[in-house]
């Protein structure tokens, strides 16, 4: 999607009748559909990330009618001033995350009951719309982040290995790499924050953790799809072997 973005602000002929982000819309879905059919996505992972691609939608017409960005240019296939293709770059997180727990064999220590992390991604969503009109409970929620998920160490296979790391650490780094993408995005034109109507700069550093807690939303999804297996410190013949049972729904 970011080279899409890169591509099409390079190289669209300004001259076809078809806006710019119409075409973004139809190659994503185009993209889509190839995951599927080449089954590097699964049907079940695929209804998920249609429902993130939904979440995120809802939010990009809230978001630009009360000015939090704006996409500058025109389009046909858009509701308020929300483009539709916008919708896949939500989307996009979901898929990557999908796929990673698949390909890398995701295996959890200390992972908090699926149900409770449920209760924060609504709090998040919720406070994301909220919080133009009240107080914002973002410190609130990353406090009950990092006490949901502090302990909690994810296990993934580099070949035949299972490696670890923290999982909040996890989620900052991709965190990191979607405020790069974020960054391009802007560069594109293809959105544009107040700050930037007049001339680029670097979207805030603060952004990170917007960013952060969106992406949690996303985890939580694919959790509730995947179910947390627990990883359990047992040697076998090939070593350290994971309990498939899954963690307390």
């Amino acid at each position: 999607m970011v080279a899409l973005l890169v591509a099409t602000k390079l190289w669209y002929p300004a001259a076809l009748p078809v806006p710019r982000y119409d075409a973004l819309f139809v190659m994503a879905i185009l993209i889509q559909a190839a995951l599927i059919a080449m089954r590097l996505e699964t049907l079940e992972e695929a209804r998920v990330i249609l429902l993130f691609h939904a979440v995120g939608t809802v939010m990009e017409i809230f978001k630009t009618s009360v000015g939090s960005w704006a996409y500058p240019e025109a389009s046909l296939l858009r509701i308020g001033g929300a483009p539709l293709f916008a919708g896949f770059m939500y989307a996009a997180v979901g898929s990557y995350l999908a796929r990673v727990w698949r390909l890398f064999d995701f295996r959890f220590t200390h992972h908090p009951p699926v149900w409770a992390t449920i209760v924060l991604s609504g709090g998040i969503y919720l406070n994301f719309f909220t919080h133009h009109f009240v107080a914002d409970l973002r410190l609130v929620l990353f406090a009950v982040t990092a006490l949901l998920f502090g302990r909690t160490t994810v296990h993934f296979k580099v070949w035949r290995v299972h490696r670890r790391m923290p999982l909040l650490l996890g989620f900052v780094l991709v965190s990191l790499f979607i405020w790069f993408a974020e960054n391009i995005g802007t560069v594109t034109g293809a959105w544009l924050y107040p700050h930037q109507m007049k001339g680029w700069s670097m979207v805030p550093f603060s952004k990170l953790g917007a960013w952060l807690l969106l992406m949690i939303i996303s985890y939580v999804m694919i959790a509730a799809l995947n179910r947390p297996q627990r990883y359990v410190f047992e040697t076998g013949e090939n070593g350290p072997i994971a309990d498939p049972s899954p963690v307390e729904a």
